[in-house]
């Protein structure tokens, strides 16, 4: 028997704090439309961009308050008439709008069946489609090439550095600890650099002096510089976010304008915005989980546990913080 009300964190005013934005409050629990299924949240992962979900960014035009939380996992609890494709007891996940909530109702077109609801799983749903796309289709990743991925321990890092190494591909990647290091290596990247202990351009001129054939940058700011600077001839660098700036204004910068760089190496930049590519996300997440099935892909999550709409705000903090490593998850059933 399902609960007549439910909670759940929203923005009651946009701001990219996200502990002065997030409030939680309770609502009834209404039984899913015709094409809708009410899912029984499990695990709800945590993202850098949920600042700027909270800031209304994701949402244009909108007014407050909004759902919070970008993805979960969880189990089927109630179908609507004309539902098929799902039933009662299923796993399934989504990354629509709405993931830090104790139920969550959607379209059943926007839910894809996983095996289990675990935050193993959960973590393939955005971190592991962004890094996927990211890199296959808008970096055109190809085999031979050396990869560059910055915070590569992170939630989406993780995945990058591991599939740019299922492709063939000499991985490099950033991070800020000793701890984050060695769980880089453990996912095979070929050159870690602790940027807290080494110099990044010097160590990617000294030992890639011919420059980096794709970069898969979330960082920002002077690493993003950095990448540019040491891009190879025909060189991409993939934007997938600038995690350095979400807490602040954006920071103005005087130097010569970046195609000086660029046409000097015929390289190119080019951002990825997830949404833009939602179509192509059940394929890329049937391949991952496919790949995690198999054992060829592992999936990193923090040690730190989160637990329920009460701990939101900390685990969006505790990223943001720095200090995490693999991806960060509150946990609500499971």
């Amino acid at each position: 028997m399902l609960p007549k009300t439910y909670r759940k964190v929203i923005a009651s005013h946009f701001s990219s704090h996200f502990r002065e934005a997030a409030t939680i409050v309770e609502a009834e629990l209404l039984p899913p439309a015709a094409h809708e299924i009410t899912v029984r949240n499990h695990y709800a992962g945590v993202n850098a961009t949920d600042v700027n979900i909270s800031a209304g960014s994701y949402t244009p035009g909108s007014q407050p308050p909004i759902d919070l939380g970008a993805e979960m996992v969880g189990e089927v609890v109630a179908v609507g008439e004309k539902v098929t494709e799902f039933k009662v007891g299923d796993y399934v996940t989504t990354n629509s709008l709405g993931g830090y909530a104790e139920y969550v109702t959607v379209r059943s077109r926007y839910a894809m069946p996983v095996p289990e609801a675990t935050p193993e799983v959960l973590s393939l749903v955005i971190s592991g489609t962004t890094a996927a796309i990211g890199l296959k289709v808008t970096g055109e990743m190809r085999t031979n090439e050396t990869v560059l991925v910055t915070a590569a321990a992170g939630g989406t890092g993780q995945f990058a550095v591991q599939l740019a190494k299922l492709a063939g591909n000499q991985v490099i990647g950033t991070c800020s600890s000793e701890d984050k290091a060695e769980l880089l290596r453990q996912l095979g990247c070929d050159r870690v650099i602790n940027y807290r202990q080494e110099d990044v351009g010097a160590v990617l001129k000294a030992e890639y002096p011919r420059g980096v054939d794709l970069v898969y940058e979330s960082v920002g700011g002077q690493l993003f510089d950095t990448c540019v600077d040491n891009l190879a001839v025909r060189g991409r660098l993939v934007i997938i976010g600038y995690i350095s700036e979400y807490l602040s204004a954006p920071e103005m910068v005087t130097r010569p304008r970046i195609y000086r760089t660029l046409l000097s190496k015929s390289a190119t930049l080019r951002g990825m915005f997830l949404l833009h590519f939602i179509k192509q996300v059940p394929e890329q997440m049937a391949e991952l989980v496919k790949l995690y099935t198999a054992g060829k892909l592992q999936a990193a999550v923090d040690g730190r546990t989160f637990r329920g709409v009460e701990q939101v705000a900390d685990a969006v903090e505790y990223l943001h913080s720095g200090r995490s490593s693999g991806k960060v998850v509150v946990t609500f059933a499971g």
